[in-house]
């Protein structure tokens, strides 16, 4: 039985809208059971029972785990296909089909720009963009729920980007890792840093008001690893929960007043005029399978990394850096 299996099919998700056959599912994915005793636990007739347990089978979320001879009667015990299901669908406009790609990951404002240049090209496959962080990104990736992820997640110990977090997440399995970019984080502020930070220590001062990113992402794991680093308690952080999933975001909430600091990209500080405190240079790639990697729908992404509008666009971003655009890890 698997710990966790994503559901990403309609049909399984919408027999699951009867609260009868979702109790049932959940009944059995604490414990086996037979008809009978299902039906007298939910005082549910065991004609019913096995009419919604047939569906439940149908879609692969039930099983038959057992048998057992009593009284020349042979009893079926069923038991769910998991311990723990997740419900993770993309829902894509008409006419985006098989060929849509799907980027979920770390928030990227050049991701997205090549997603809006797909888009207004009818010769390319659509391309969407998911921020979900990096290590969610991941995951997905590894769920089959999308077809490259976007990834910026430093190991502490060996100081390299992604390999080692690819590594445990796809053991044994042909990975690619393409660079899209290197890309300048650091603290935003408001233009003319009114409250006068100058550096990662003073997020925990009094009278400063922070505004995080969600967990998960590449950019909340190496914060919290440098506050680890300083001897900084998140509870000596003013903002510390308030949390936001992209780098614009982010801005924005600097741009409005609601916070005074938040770490994140210089194109998002430019995009909303705001101030940008260097604190670090990034590696940001894509991290795709083999299969993937080879198929004929990530072609025209692979080789527009590689053009010169792509690298002109990359550059008028601000904070982005090409000089290893396009190339390749392989693991």
């Amino acid at each position: 039985m698997e710990n966790l299996q994503p559901l990403s099919d309609f049909n399984a998700i919408k027999i699951l809208s009867d609260p009868r056959r979702l109790a049932i599912l959940r009944a059995l994915m604490a414990d086996e059971a037979t008809l009978t005793h299902l039906g007298q636990a939910m005082d549910m007739h065991p004609a019913k029972v096995r009419y919604h347990l047939k569906l439940l089978e149908e879609v692969g979320l039930v099983q038959l785990a057992r048998t057992q001879v009593v009284e020349n009667y042979t009893e079926k015990y069923y038991r769910a296909t998991a311990k723990a299901f997740s419900i993770q669908v993309s829902v894509l406009p008409k006419g985006a089909g098989r060929n849509a790609i799907i980027a979920s990951g770390s928030n990227d404002l050049a991701l997205d720009l090549m997603a809006n240049t797909f888009s207004q090209d009818k010769r390319t496959p659509a391309l969407f963009t998911l921020p979900v962080g990096s290590l969610d990104g991941l995951i997905a990736l590894r769920q089959g729920l999308c077809h490259l992820a976007g990834c910026h997640l430093l190991d502490p110990q060996g100081g390299e980007y992604n390999t080692s977090y690819v590594r445990h997440f796809f053991p044994g399995q042909t990975m690619h890792i393409v660079t899209l970019a290197h890309r300048q984080q650091g603290l935003m502020v408001a233009l003319g840093n009114p409250q006068d930070i100058s550096s990662l220590d003073d997020v925990a001062r009094e009278d400063i008001t922070f505004i995080n990113r969600n967990p998960g992402s590449g950019t909340r794991l190496w914060f919290d690893q440098q506050l680890e680093s300083l001897g900084i308690e998140p509870t000596q952080i003013v903002g510390y929960t308030t949390e936001v999933s992209t780098h614009s975001q982010v801005a924005q909430a600097i741009c409005s007043g609601q916070a005074d600091v938040g770490v994140g990209i210089f194109a998002a500080a430019q995009k909303f005029k705001l101030e940008l405190i260097p604190l670090f240079e990034e590696r940001f790639d894509l991290v795709i399978p083999k299969e993937k990697y080879e198929s004929r729908l990530l072609r025209p992404a692979l080789d527009y990394l590689q053009t010169g509008q792509f690298r002109k666009e990359l550059a008028e971003l601000g904070g982005y850096y090409s000089r290893e655009t396009g190339q390749e890890i392989y693991l």
